[in-house]
């Protein structure tokens, strides 16, 4: 017999609710002893992120989360974890809360759906909230809000001075760490959604701390770097307070706030955060992931890093899915430093996914998981540092805790991305990481900084006294050793347009250029042409001076900003050159193809080169989906080890290579490289 099509719905919300029910009295409480052990996620490796962001137009939630669909994601991809939408910054709960601001309407309790099949499963759930920024929690207490310079409340972001952490942030998080036992959340629009506020507890709270009377609005403006350092603090506090409250009553639920304590927060970690997370931006995603993971590597905590799964401008009316080789590209470079891997799928606004979608997810886990046993955790081997300054950054970023509109980060990523496709295997380091054990790495870089505290700076030319190689990228960075570089400024730094010659190549740059006069054993190394002629005037390009048993260099125009937005190889060549002079004998060389990424770790005894085909359009605004771009190579490589391997293979895959070993050296021909090859050496 068919009902009545007026009562079908009527029939599917009440099976619904009775479902949940039983649910609910299932799974309150403690956990049945019955459950498959789940991941905790210092261990986890592998997952997914959904996230919708609920707002006003969501009315139907639940409706279409059913079993099947939940497990049909476990079956495809096998997860560690997956991460939920449970609230997003418009600040409507995808749950049907009883603390917080439930989205409009439900059909059940999807929340306790997933939950129940992923416990089932052994499969941890994470739940993504969003933090600071809630827009209905401001909308109904506007003095929850962060006070704008101008006076305005703002109507996204809540003061981290004022209730809401305690009245509904810590409550809310209790709730689904009790009520629905998930294992964690991933706390999002925190740091990067922090900004400066005007209130009166704000206000009231700085002159205390400080003693400063006069509130400073923008840059440039008396005690500007005092109102920024302090709200940073205030983040920290706020992001301390509530992460005790919770390993209170709650000591095995794990927390990451987004961003924090990465690239968006070069500093040390200051918080009980269970983990390190952050999600790059959607498009030129390769590059992105290139600067972040290595900002994550040496942090101290486990990371992952997620990729979004489809492409296109904000806001743009169609946002179409990711090849699978786009996701392996980016998936490869957090998996070469050592980190896990999530990616990132849209849920629909009832809260179920799009199913089809799961099919590239399965192949990409597919490829991370024959990675796994090789990648996950291992050891960076110390070679090329890569200074990102956290003192300096600080002082010129328009945000609190934001890589983006700093020009110094712009230098630096063009420094690294010119170093990185000279096979040169980086990490990103801070003050924290170098200070005491600088003598670790045979070369640091300073991209193009124009600060660093005195006790650092004297720190770093004692380095390069001691033995290291020190070089020092563009006018404002080498003026801070000129000294020790055995240079005279003459005049001011001043925007040109020059040719740097190197190899019998000119490459024309547009560019703030320093000239210097060489003293003592300062050697000149490039020449800076006032023409597109060799034979034309020049001023010195680099210079480079010994010091003590090291060796210190400076290049004497902006490199990394020019590198970053205007591109050409003889600079990259010079800049390789010049790295040359100051650490000769790097543990890997290779040559065959500049699209390369290397990097050199050791894990579980072994000897791992990564290789990385970072080759396609991730610069072009408009192709948002690739799936064709040519294999990297073949690739000739050199590694330094003091006695012969027992064995040289390429994982994965356990692909045996004939190589040769002389004066020190393993000598090998790989094959094209597709997407990432890992070269094994077994002492």
């Amino acid at each position: 017999m068919q009902l009545p099509r007026f009562r079908r719905p009527l029939l599917r919300f009440l099976l619904s609710v009775s479902l949940s029910l039983v649910a609910a009295q299932t799974w309150a409480g403690d956990a049945p002893s019955s459950e498959p052990h789940r991941l905790k996620r210092s261990d986890a490796f592998l997952g997914i992120h959904f996230d919708f962001h609920a707002g006003p137009d969501c009315t139907e939630v639940g409706r279409n989360t059913t079993r099947a669909m939940i497990e049909a994601i476990l079956d495809q991809v096998k997860p560690d974890y997956l991460q939920i939408d449970c609230k997003g910054h418009p600040g409507f709960s995808s749950y049907p809360t009883k603390v917080g601001h439930p989205a409009p309407g439900f059909v059940g309790d999807p929340l306790r759906l997933w939950r129940q099949v992923t416990a089932e499963r052994g499969v941890a759930l994470y739940l993504h909230y969003s933090g600071v920024w809630d827009g209905e929690a401001v909308r109904r207490h506007p003095d929850w809000a962060v006070v704008k310079a101008d006076g305005q409340r703002d109507d996204r972001m809540t003061s981290v001075f004022g209730p809401y952490v305690d009245q509904l942030l810590i409550p809310q998080l209790r709730e689904l760490a009790g009520d629905y036992r998930a294992d964690g959340v991933w706390v999002d629009g925190e740091c990067w959604a922090t900004v400066p506020d005007y209130g009166a507890a704000a206000t009231a709270a700085f002159r205390a701390a400080t003693g400063i009377d006069v509130i400073p609005k923008k840059p440039g403006e008396a005690h500007w770097i005092e109102w920024m350092d302090f709200h940073r603090e205030a983040f920290r506090k706020y992001l301390r307070h509530y992460l005790a409250a919770l390993k209170e009553s709650h000591p095995d639920f794990e927390v990451a706030s987004n961003w924090a304590f990465s690239d968006h927060m070069p500093e040390p970690v200051s918080a009980d955060v269970a983990f390190l997370s952050g999600d790059f931006s959607p498009q030129n995603s390769l590059n992105s992931a290139r600067f972040s993971a290595r900002c994550l590597q040496n942090q101290g905590k486990p990371w992952d890093l997620m990729s979004w799964s489809f492409s296109a401008p904000q806001g743009h009316p169609v946002r179409p899915l990711k090849s699978v080789k786009q996701l392996e590209q980016e998936a490869a470079i957090v998996l070469a430093q050592g980190g896990g891997y999530q990616a990132y799928f849209r849920q629909k606004r009832d809260g179920s996914i799009y199913d089809w979608h799961m099919k590239l997810m399965a192949e990409v886990a597919q490829f991370c998981r024959e990675r796994q046993a090789l990648c996950h955790r291992a050891e960076a081997l110390p070679q090329v540092a890569l200074l990102y300054s956290r003192a300096a950054h600080y002082r010129q970023s328009p945000a609190l805790f934001a890589p983006w509109g700093s020009d110094g980060i712009h230098a630096l990523r063009g420094v690294l991305q010119a170093l990185l496709e000279s096979q040169n295997s980086v990490q990103i380091v801070s003050e924290h990481h170098l200070t005491g054990r600088m003598a670790d790495w045979p070369l640091i870089v300073l991209p193009e900084w124009s600060y660093l505290e005195p006790a650092f700076r004297d720190e770093l030319a004692a380095y390069a006294r001691n033995g290291g190689g020190l070089l020092l990228v563009g006018p404002k960075a080498g003026a801070l050793f000129a000294r020790e570089l055995g240079v005279e400024l003459d005049g001011e730094t001043a925007t040109a347009a020059r040719y740097l010659e190197h190899d019998g190549w000119l490459a024309g740059l547009n560019t703030p250029v320093q000239r210097v006069r060489l003293g003592g054993s300062a050697q000149p190394f490039g020449k800076l042409h006032h023409q597109d002629d060799p034979r034309s005037a020049f001023d010195v390009a680099a210079s480079i001076a010994p010091l003590g048993r090291g060796k210190i260099a400076a290049i004497w125009f902006n490199f990394g900003d020019r590198y970053l937005n205007a591109r050409v190889p003889t600079a990259r060549h010079f800049l390789e050159a010049l790295v040359r002079q100051l650490f000769p004998h790097p543990i890997v060389e290779v040559t065959g193809s500049s699209s390369i990424d290397v990097s050199v770790a050791r894990n579980h005894g072994r000897l791992l080169v990564h290789f990385v085909n970072t080759a396609g359009p991730h610069e072009q605004e408009k192709q948002y989906v690739f799936d064709d771009f040519p294999a990297a190579g073949p690739l000739q490589v050199a590694v330094r080890i003091p006695a012969k391997p027992e064995s040289v293979y390429l994982e994965p895959g356990h692909r045996r290579q004939r190589f040769g070993y002389r004066d020190g050296q393993v000598l090998v021909t790989l094959p094209p490289v597709e997407i990432h090859d890992v070269l094994v050496i077994t002492p």
